[in-house]
């Protein structure tokens, strides 16, 4: 569904993102993990197109998007749940997740897709009229997901979903991106948990200054002495 082929980004002459190569295949939860300033949300901004690449290529569904506006990109299928929440605090939660849906005309599915979201995260429904800045951070979180899913994407983007949020939050957040993969929607995670994130994924990717260090399946990631030391805190 997704490939990157030689992927790079510079901001000027320091290199983000230094030729990586990167897959991921329909129905996949896979997870792109690293320390802070390894280039990971340069490269989700980059495949979304918030950030145009230097070179190289970003395949979507077998197509060159790498020159693609936002917009454009959005508009086939690639949603992204951007690090910092970023709610729209003077709307209400019901508002929000209309905005969501700002690129669709099927009014009866959008509906059907809300009423889908509340079932999913049964806190926002309890706080459907409320202002979103009034929400808890965990809610927060819970209602740019639902928003990101109410477009209706065939792959999202995730960035630092539990960054922040109370450990009681952190749970619920990674049982819901386990059912919705389970339903069918491709999802690239970036997470600093690299623990809960390797659990849940299918194949992961180690990125340090730009690179790509590592590619494994999960479960070989998990139990890789180098990812235990570095990244998981077994050491």
């Amino acid at each position: 569904m997704l490939e990157l082929i030689d992927l790079n980004y510079c901001y000027g002459r320091a290199r983000a993102v230094s030729g990586i190569n990167l897959r991921v295949d329909e129905g996949e939860i896979v997870a792109l993990i690293g320390a802070n300033g390894a280039g990971k949300t340069t490269t989700l901004r980059c495949i979304s197109g918030i950030l145009p690449a230097s070179s190289g290529k970003i395949l979507f569904c077998g197509e060159d998007i790498s020159r693609e506006p936002p917009h454009r990109i959005a508009g086939r299928g690639v949603g992204q749940v951007l690090e910092g929440r970023g709610v729209f605090g003077h709307l209400t939660v019901a508002e929000n997740l209309l905005i969501g849906a700002y690129l669709r005309d099927d009014r009866s599915e959008i509906e059907s897709d809300i009423e889908r979201m509340f079932e999913l995260f049964p806190r926002l429904k309890e706080r459907s009229g409320q202002k979103a800045g009034t929400l808890s951070g965990g809610e927060q979180q819970m209602l740019v997901i639902a928003r990101s899913l109410v477009a209706g994407p065939k792959l999202l983007l995730m960035d630092e979903p539990s960054l922040g949020l109370a450990p009681i939050f952190v749970e619920s957040i990674f049982e819901v991106i386990a059912r919705i993969a389970a339903e069918g929607t491709t999802i690239l995670l970036v997470e600093q948990n690299a623990q809960l994130a390797l659990e849940i994924c299918n194949r992961g990717y180690v990125m340090e200054l730009g690179r790509i260090l590592m590619s494994e399946s999960a479960d070989k990631l998990l139990n890789n002495d180098m990812v235990k030391e570095s990244y998981l805190g077994q050491g």
